[in-house]
């Protein structure tokens, strides 16, 4: 059953979204894959909807990103626009993801939440 993707004992990717110092903070954990990025998709468009002036997305408890949810930040930055998608405090394995896709050179990434608020003021 623990394989089971739609398992109830798979948790959810979106934890929260909040307001923070002008900035909506959408926070995620767990694992980011094609299983859930439609989840994500609607937590970002959800966020877009309100046109933030810049959108933080907290990866500090993500565990896992594949191709599909780079994906998704991808389709993200291009609704957002250029330096208003930042990403913060991604692990070892989901930092190197983003290196290998080169995707840390098309959004600002950031050791935490509060270096991606202050870089963003």
């Amino acid at each position: 059953m623990a394989d089971n993707p739609t398992s109830p004992l798979r948790e959810p990717p979106v934890r929260g979204l909040e307001a923070k110092d002008g900035a909506l903070v959408l926070v995620l954990a767990g694992e980011l894959d094609l299983y859930n990025a439609d989840e994500v998709r609607s937590a970002l468009a959800d966020a877009l909807a309100s046109e933030p002036e810049r959108i933080v997305v907290d990866l500090s408890g993500v565990e896992f990103v594949d191709s599909t949810a780079l994906g998704v930040l991808i389709e993200a930055r291009a609704k957002l626009g250029p330096g208003r998608l930042l990403l913060a405090g991604p692990q070892p394995e989901p930092r190197r993801a983003l290196e290998v896709s080169g995707l840390d050179r098309q959004l600002p990434v950031h050791d935490s939440v509060a270096d991606a608020l202050g870089a963003a003021s």
